[in-house]
């Protein structure tokens, strides 16, 4: 237990939040690592009495955590478990700098339920939310955003919710051959080994939401395909859900290429960093141009997420914020 959860009682009590029924490690996590968090931001203190969690401190900062905390409660009731990151983007979407209150926070529908898991993947973010909504709507969706905002998990959750409504027959996963500043060519092994590499991503945010020998037998029947960028070529896939990731790695070509690709009852969802780009200085970066030439195309959908919708280790919005801040500066020189 934290200090300040020892001395709550020297605080004047300002609230409390009903926790009856609930699982409070889900809602406080472990070792009470959510309510110190909490206590750090507003400098009060949080502690479990019976049915309640009763809020100390000054009044103004009582009031934003009051709200933040009701939030987190009705998320767990959801089936949420609750861990620092979620914790963090729901204090945020109720303040702004000083602590002055922003608004409701935001817990959105359950779309899936993970491996081994009676837990709902949901998601944590308004633009998250408007994420899903725009694949929802509209067969060609571009999600662009910096790392960690969950533009390839919620594609690929999205994925396996059309496949299981049978809206679609297969899943394909592509992504373009574009090394980050590594020659990789000379790896050993077949061509599948080669690629593997490159799709090690899409089949880490596969394994997060079913098992390995799920995803082993989905592989073995055909219905989850990855495959190269360069090995759509001359396709037509019909009734699929066609995720390209890193597409900021794709020629202007490229993603035409790609986009027509596109058959009967199917969607297409494109992600990627236009702040990442590994091409060649001389190549167009299709993800950057795209938007200029599709941005009024009907049934075409951009979503643009951002700092605030970053969802990984607190850290990472604080590394990203730090090379914005520094590519700022070099332009400026």
């Amino acid at each position: 237990m934290s200090d300040s959860l020892k001395n709550g009682s020297s605080l004047k009590e300002q609230g409390r939040v009903s926790v009856e029924g609930l699982e409070l490690l889900n809602l406080t996590g472990p070792q009470d690592a959510n309510l110190r968090f909490l206590e750090n931001r507003f400098g009060g203190a949080l502690v479990v009495r019976g049915d309640s969690l009763v809020i100390s401190g000054d009044r103004d900062g009582s009031a934003v955590v009051l709200k933040v905390l009701s939030d987190l409660v009705e998320r767990v009731r959801q089936g949420q478990l609750m861990d620092e990151a979620a914790v963090r983007v729901a204090w945020e979407q109720h303040t702004v700098g000083d602590g002055v209150p922003q608004g409701t926070g935001h817990a959105g529908e359950p779309l899936l339920f993970a491996a081994g898991s009676r837990m709902a993947v949901r998601t944590k973010t308004p633009g998250q939310q408007e994420y899903v909504d725009a694949v929802r709507r509209d067969d060609v969706v571009f999600s662009i955003g910096p790392a960690g905002t969950g533009k390839t998990f919620l594609a690929v959750v999205m994925a396996m919710e059309y496949l299981k409504q049978q809206l679609v027959d297969r899943i394909v996963l592509v992504r373009p051959a574009v090394e980050a500043g590594e020659q990789l060519g000379f790896l050993p092994g077949d061509l599948q080994d080669k690629i593997n590499p490159y799709l090690r991503p899409l089949f880490d945010a596969l394994s997060d939401i079913m098992g390995a020998s799920q995803i082993s037998r989905y592989i073995a029947s055909g219905v989850i395909e990855a495959s190269p960028l360069a090995y759509m070529r001359g396709r037509t896939l019909n009734n699929s859900f066609v995720i390209l990731d890193e597409a900021q790695n794709t020629t202007v070509g490229q993603m035409k290429m790609f986009l027509t690709r596109l058959g009967f009852q199917s969607k297409a969802v494109i992600t990627g960093d236009i702040t990442q780009i590994d091409l060649d200085v001389r190549d167009k970066s299709g993800l950057v141009h795209v938007q200029e030439i599709l941005g009024e195309t009907e049934g075409v959908s951009f979503v643009e997420l951002g700092g605030a919708d970053i969802v990984r280790h607190p850290l990472v919005r604080r590394i990203v914020d730090a090379f914005e801040a520094a590519g700022i500066e070099s332009e400026n020189i």
